[in-house]
């Protein structure tokens, strides 16, 4: 999601952040959903004799714990893009700022890579001498044309660069 935050300097402000289609408290139902209908099914099978479906039943639950948890933790993810007039400020983390970059607006670049497939989303860089940093590399196709927008509407003239011919769909 592209999101304009106020910005008090008189310049923008840009939030970018993964889709998240359910809440914390809603993956966390799904996973109590499962752990009921899991354990109807496996007190039958135990029941019928089958007990050996218990702790199979048990780890298949902790992986999918543990694939809500990671997923949830990786939806957290945020990118806040501050343009100034002469500067730039790039900051990313989770629930707070992990990393920080602060480039001078009129020598950055935007770079933009084509996609290798047409539904993946073209890749994002701001460019400046040996520095080139990833901008919304978790944003969907929908939301990056929409970040590409919003930034040609703000000045940046977007370097296209076309996938490497070498590199195949499934490598």
């Amino acid at each position: 999601m592209v999101e304009k935050l106020d910005h008090p300097g008189g310049g923008t402000r840009l939030l970018l952040t993964p889709n998240r289609s359910l809440s914390w408290k809603g993956n966390v139902r799904i996973w109590m959903g499962l752990v009921v209908l899991s354990a109807i099914i496996g007190i039958g099978w135990a029941l019928a004799g089958a007990w050996v479906i218990l702790p199979f039943a048990g780890l298949e639950l902790i992986a999918v714990a543990v694939g809500i948890y990671i997923t949830s933790r990786d939806c957290q993810r945020k990118e806040v893009l501050t343009m100034e007039r002469d500067r730039i400020l790039l900051e990313k983390g989770r629930t707070q700022k992990n990393a920080q970059w602060t480039l001078p607006r009129p020598y950055t670049r935007l770079q933009l890579k084509a996609p290798v497939h047409p539904f993946a989303p073209a890749k994002l860089f701001l460019s400046h001498r040996d520095h080139r940093i990833s901008l919304g590399g978790f944003l969907n196709v929908e939301d990056t044309q929409r970040l590409i927008e919003t930034l040609e509407s703000l000045g940046f003239v977007p370097e296209r660069k076309q996938p490497d011919p070498e590199i195949g769909l499934w490598f």
